[in-house]
């Protein structure tokens, strides 16, 4: 039986080296990509490396070299679908090309984002995508003179150095309004926010405009933050009036779904029969069969391939500062009641 005693939560290099029998840099080159060393020395390495159960530290090798490959996520809501399913793909794609996602998460508000930001300078992170917030634009300024490669999603700012990467907002929110109107509604409402992020912002602007445009003036309810709670509230308060809708825009899915139940449960009315509703994100639960909610799906995968790619260059000055928006597709289903016959 073994007498050592020896704390083994922690394995050096130079004793990998010494019951290999190699030197401290044969053990670095080992663990290198792309370093030169001799099969007969890898073999050995590696051999000591697995008796003693030694791994690289990636942290502190990251310290002493130009990129950390740590790629900070600045994000809040982590539990809504749609943020969920962003850090899932995000995540994912980022360990395919050796990054390392650190999720930090925040309230939004721009105290939180702030100290989010310190966080990732503090561990030399060599990018940081923020999915949630409004950065101040000097730490943005800190951030990219340290060398991080700054990326914020659907973010209306216009902050010199990252990249903003977004979704058209506005075209999908006036497709709505066509949407419900082409169903035959007359009374339409728009469900938001009080979160009052960029895009969300947008989608029920574009909205308003187009009914102003149409010569019709509809409410716009903010019961609450972006949530299922919300949207039921939301829906509590427009058809406790007189002239509740027949038509409503939800500028996010979660939203609807909570519109959507409260309108039936509630008030024992039909979607689409008495009320058509229009959702935007196409989360999961926006296809179940119960809710079968028409919506704008937003291109996540292909959102998250092309941030990807952006880490992946050798020099952030290659970027280019905001690029074509994304563009959501309209998803069909059955919320919104087919187009009535001429």
């Amino acid at each position: 039986m073994s007498t050592d005693t020896r704390d083994r939560s922690f394995v050096s290099a130079e004793e990998v080296a010494q019951l290999a029998g190699v030197s401290r840099s044969a053990v670095s080159r080992t663990f290198t990509e792309g370093a030169s060393v001799s099969d007969a020395t890898r073999k050995k390495v590696l051999h000591a490396a697995d008796m003693l159960g030694y791994h690289v530290n990636h942290l502190a090798r990251g310290l002493s070299h130009e990129r950390s490959n740590i790629v900070g996520i600045v994000v809040s809501d982590i539990p809504t679908p749609y943020q969920a399913r962003m850090l899932d793909e995000m995540t994912r794609q980022l360990q395919t090309i050796g990054k390392v996602g650190m999720v930090i998460n925040t309230t939004g508000d721009a105290g939180s984002v702030a100290n989010a930001l310190r966080q990732t300078l503090n561990f030399r992170a060599d990018g940081v995508i923020v999915l949630s917030g409004t950065p101040d634009a000097s730490l943005i300024a800190s951030c990219v003179a340290n060398g991080q490669r700054v990326i914020l999603i659907n973010r209306s700012d216009h902050i010199a150095g990252p990249v903003n990467v977004a979704v058209e907002n506005a075209e999908n929110a006036r497709e709505a309004y066509l949407m419900l109107r082409r169903a035959g509604c007359q009374r339409l409402a728009v469900v938001s926010s009080t979160a009052g992020t960029p895009s969300l912002m947008a989608r029920e602007e574009a909205f308003t405009v187009a009914a102003t445009q149409d010569g019709m003036s509809i409410p716009v309810i903010k019961a609450g933050p972006t949530g299922y709670a919300a949207g039921a509230e939301a829906a509590r308060q427009l058809f406790s009036r007189s002239a509740a809708p027949d038509g409503i825009f939800c500028v996010t899915d979660l939203l609807a779904l909570g519109c959507m139940d409260a309108v039936r449960h509630s008030f024992g009315l039909s979607v689409p029969q008495d009320v058509s509703i229009v959702g935007f994100d196409d989360i999961e639960q926006a296809g179940w069969d119960s809710y079968a909610l028409t919506t704008f799906r937003q291109p996540i995968d292909e959102m998250v391939e092309h941030i990807v790619q952006l880490l992946s260059q050798t020099e952030p000055g290659e970027w280019a500062q905001t690029i074509a928006p994304f563009k959501p597709v309209p998803i069909w289903r059955r919320s919104v009641l087919p187009r009535p016959a001429v």
